[in-house]
């Protein structure tokens, strides 16, 4: 992998879904580029990469080695895991705490495992779309599939708008409150680097 600024941060989001075919990748691209990271580290480049990474699996086989990747770059690269917390799985700490065993038989320290923020949507990211569209959705059962991607796209920008404003909000959905505490701590991370 080519060199890079220190002064570089670049956002490696990986996710599930088939490239160009998931309603995931299309929400987190416009939440990203709507954050505009940049307001993290205001000096430097910024680019976000998604990796689309099929089923959960395919996440959590992927993540040791995008960390890894995402250290030797160096700078401020972060590597944010996005991936659903289905019927399967308690909670998003649950759900952390099988990427965990995966880095750790891959080699992976606790501390370098802790930098990567993790962004967890019970059941499914049509959840959270479907409460901010409407105000209202059960994260015991699965959202109602999103087939137009201007739904999420929406959905994506009213909660960069949520985020920038550090908004409260009534009724948030508990995976949503617990994944904007991971953002909130990649926020602190970076304005103290």
């Amino acid at each position: 992998m080519a060199s890079r600024s220190r002064s570089r941060t670049e956002i490696v989001c990986l996710c599930e879904g088939v490239k160009g075919a998931s309603i995931d990748a299309v929400f987190i691209n416009k939440l990203m580029r709507t954050l505009k990271p940049g307001w993290i580290r205001p000096a430097g480049t910024n680019c976000v990469r998604i990796e689309s990474c099929g089923g959960r699996k395919g996440v959590i086989a992927a993540m040791p080695g995008q960390l890894r990747l995402c250290l030797v770059a160096g700078g401020d690269t972060t590597l944010m895991v996005w991936s659903d917390c289905d019927d399967n799985c308690d909670d998003g700490d649950a759900l952390k705490d099988k990427f965990w065993k995966e880095a750790e038989k891959s080699g992976i320290t606790r501390e370098d495992f802790d930098r990567v923020v993790f962004i967890l949507p019970k059941d499914r990211i049509e959840n959270w779309i479907e409460f901010l569209t409407t105000g209202n959705t059960d994260e015991s059962k699965e959202g109602p599939r999103v087939r137009h991607g201007s739904d999420a796209t929406d959905a994506a920008k009213k909660l960069a708008s949520m985020c920038r404003e550090s908004k409260a909000v009534d009724n948030m959905p508990p995976s949503l409150l617990w994944s904007c505490e991971n953002w909130r701590a990649l926020v602190d991370r970076m304005k103290k680097s």
